[in-house]
């Protein structure tokens, strides 16, 4: 299916740290963006080496845009008092590719579930907040392949509609791999496609 809003909004870096206190206990909240679920054991371990002292490292994350996945861990918090409001403000910030993780470090008096929801939810908040929030194109990558004596035709339709070079093999048999706005993919696959002399394959999907 055709995405027209071939647009979608992450974080640009990890951000700063951001302290929240409640009731003695401190709550510490970090984002991050990831590209695939091995990026997100690596970030959790350093954070609880980092802070040793912690109770719980909760988090939650979010990947893919036109289906999305993602996940929600309570680190031994009462059940969806931590994990589930840290994704909601992921969704309420209308981001993806990220993780945002609060440490909870217990200053001995007890929230409560609500109080617990309230203090992770806020801090998720003040952490996005926080971090640099930037819009990014979705890209589809193809690959024309071609002989030689088509190569002017073919750097034509690349630069009338301004398409990026990824790769490029130039001899007798010439390829060239390039990238272009998922809105825009299909119509400039089709005009590809009308030249029979050369041949058009998705590399992505």
């Amino acid at each position: 299916m055709q995405n027209n809003n071939d647009t979608y909004k992450t974080v640009l870096k990890p951000s700063k740290e951001i302290l929240l206190k409640e009731k003695k206990s401190k709550f510490i909240g970090y984002v991050f963006p990831i590209t695939t679920e091995k990026d997100i054991k690596p970030i959790i371990e350093n954070l609880r080496k980092k802070h040793h002292t912690a109770n719980h490292v909760c988090y939650a994350w979010q990947l893919g845009v036109t289906q999305p996945i993602y996940r929600a861990n309570d680190d031994g918090e009462p059940n969806n008092s931590a994990g589930m409001p840290i994704y909601g403000q992921i969704k309420s910030f209308n981001i993806t590719n990220v993780l945002v993780a609060i440490v909870r470090i217990f200053g001995g008096t007890k929230l409560g579930v609500g109080g617990l929801i309230s203090a992770y939810r806020n801090s998720a908040e003040i952490a996005l907040k926080e971090a640099t929030i930037v819009e990014k194109i979705i890209l589809d990558t193809y690959k024309v392949s071609f002989n030689y004596k088509e190569i002017d035709k073919v750097m034509r339709i690349i630069k009338q509609h301004q398409l990026k070079i990824n790769v490029q093999k130039m001899e007798m048999k010439c390829s060239i791999q390039f990238s272009v706005r998922q809105k825009d993919s299909e119509k400039v696959e089709s005009i590809f496609k009308t030249h029979h002399e050369i041949t058009i394959r998705k590399m992505n999907s």
